[in-house]
């Protein structure tokens, strides 16, 4: 039987769509297969509508690439109930905002209590949300919306009118930024990678050094490759989109995503109870058990 390919999907950013158009990955003589799934479904692949549908459900349901990522929130608690593997070498940072129409009242975050805010269910923008507006609003203050899914659907809902509020990252929140709806507050978010099967611990390697070449590039000269979102946004919204004015979105940090950054993330959700039935529905393996590490 010929090996599997390793599989990449990109995650709403730059870095795979550079390392695969510029060789990388083909000079570290990785053999893969590139998914592109955005523009082929024109983004309803990741419409996911429904009050309980989001990152952490997908995680449940199974991805179908090698290396998939998500808020670190939501891969912590995947991993410690046996959906995969939190690769702790690396992980992310993504831009992230809580955007309003122009003409909104709403001109701080203390303005937002009461406010429908749209984020995704146990997703980047529900938790990031909740860490972001404490420091200015009580807990029943903070009105999260997970009615309108997830995140070119709660774009959709913004520029029609039909949001209050809208949590966005990484693209969305760039071509919100470019459109003229204002940022309340930044709520910017670690994001981490989840490795789903058994992989080639060597395939790895090849997909982290290209990955790091990529990265390179966007630091040096990010005007060079911003045009790649194009790639990331269903086609309907290519004609109001200006790449040439957005920023360089989410950076891969080639550092480990520690133990003492799973044990933190934890207990912030088990004292949230983001997930029902509190930390003994967040599972039980410890951090040592949910990890790999490229040797």
């Amino acid at each position: 039987m010929a090996p599997q390919k390793f599989i990449i999907e990109p995650h709403f950013r730059l870095q795979e769509w550079v390392a695969d158009e510029k060789g990388y990955f083909g000079d570290e003589g990785l053999d893969y297969v590139f998914k592109e799934t955005i523009r082929s479904s024109d983004g309803k692949a990741h419409d996911r509508d429904g009050t309980k549908s989001g990152a952490f459900q997908t995680f449940e349901e199974g991805r179908k690439s090698d290396v998939n990522c998500a808020c670190h929130w939501t891969v912590n608690v995947a991993a410690a109930k046996g959906h995969g593997k939190l690769w702790a070498d690396i992980y992310s940072v993504a831009p992230s905002g809580i955007f309003v129409p122009q003409d909104s009242k709403v001109k701080r975050p203390e303005d937002l209590a009461g406010v429908p805010i749209s984020v995704g269910f146990q997703s980047g923008s529900h938790y990031s949300s909740i860490q972001a507006l404490e420091p200015y609003l009580a807990t029943d203050q903070i009105n999260l919306s997970f009615s309108e899914g997830m995140l070119f659907k709660r774009l959709d809902n913004l520029l029609e009118g039909k949001s209050e509020a809208s949590a966005l990252f990484s693209g969305p929140y760039y071509l919100a930024e470019q459109l003229g709806y204002r940022k309340i507050i930044d709520t910017t978010f670690m994001i981490a990678s989840m490795i789903s099967g058994n992989p080639d611990q060597a395939d790895l390697r090849k997909f982290y050094n290209a990955l790091k070449r990529a990265q390179r590039d966007i630091d040096l000269r990010p005007d060079r490759y911003t045009h790649y979102y194009r790639n990331e946004f269903p086609v309907r919204y290519h004609d109001i989109m200006d790449t040439r004015r957005w920023g360089p979105g989410e950076r891969i940090v080639f550092e480990p995503y520690t133990a003492d950054a799973f044990a933190e993330a934890r207990d912030w959700i088990a004292e949230r109870e983001i997930f029902e039935g509190g930390r003994p529905a967040m599972g039980s393996e410890a951090y040592e058990q949910v990890v790999v590490r490229l040797t």
